[in-house]
């Protein structure tokens, strides 16, 4: 055990193991990463659902749900339910979220579920979303598939990733902070430093955001969109499904 222990993380299909290692500390890293803006990026997310009264919601990677929180912030009357591979991310969620609503509120529902394979009916949901997951996942086509394949005619399909700068200037600083400065730090923080060296290679190798908008409509999302945040290392990607 000792030994796979130090393995590092190789690619999406090593995910599962990665966020179960990172899972205790996952949310105080990311807020010290996002310098306290993924907050406010799960905001824009969540208002770009436009949902209707009484919507339903999907969000897909759940993890810790801060996702989760921020839709039942902008749509407190939304039903969300959220599916994530991880069980050790969404037993932290769980407490988190469970502690936030009253016996007067609706909170999230939970299920331990395939991005790949959700478990529900065609046109169950009005909307499915999913914060910094494309990345991690095996297949991004399919997982944006089944998405589509959930969401009802003219529902949304919205996604925020991160994504590598292009111009070459800022492309150097963002290298220095986030997959050199950064790794080390978290790496320190939370033990963990095979996991936190992983992610920007992730983010490095991930689609582009106008590869990933290609990739939305291929699976049957129409008027796809993208508004980069954080001087481009973060996209927010929005689709329709298809009549």
């Amino acid at each position: 055990m000792k030994e796979r222990s130090r393995k590092a993380f190789a690619g999406p299909g090593d995910s599962p193991r990665l966020f179960s290692r990172i899972a205790r500390r996952y949310d105080a890293m990311n807020r010290l990463m996002s310098l306290g803006r993924d907050r406010h990026w799960r905001e824009l997310t969540a208002r770009a659902l436009a949902l209707p009264s009484q919507g339903r919601v999907l969000d897909v990677g759940v993890g810790t749900g801060d996702m989760a929180l921020a839709v039942k912030r902008r749509w407190p009357d939304a039903a969300v339910v959220g599916v994530d591979p991880t069980r050790a991310m969404m037993q932290i969620g769980y407490r988190k979220l469970g502690a936030g609503f009253g016996a007067s509120e609706s909170a999230p529902a939970w299920a331990q579920a395939d991005g790949l394979r959700l478990p529900f009916p065609d046109q169950h949901f009005d909307a499915a979303v999913s914060a910094f997951v494309l990345r991690n996942v095996v297949d991004v086509e399919q997982a944006l598939a089944e998405q589509r394949r959930v969401v009802r005619e003219e529902g949304r399909v919205a996604c925020l990733e991160m994504s590598w700068p292009r111009t070459p200037v800022f492309g150097a600083l963002f290298r220095f902070y986030f997959a050199d400065l950064m790794p080390r730090i978290t790496g320190l923080l939370s033990g963990q430093p095979a996991a936190y060296r992983y992610l920007p290679r992730s983010v490095r190798r991930f689609q582009t955001p106008e590869e990933l908008a290609r990739t939305m409509e291929r699976v049957g999302l129409r008027a796809v969109h993208y508004r980069k945040l954080a001087l481009g290392t973060v996209t927010l990607h929005v689709g329709i499904r298809a009549r």
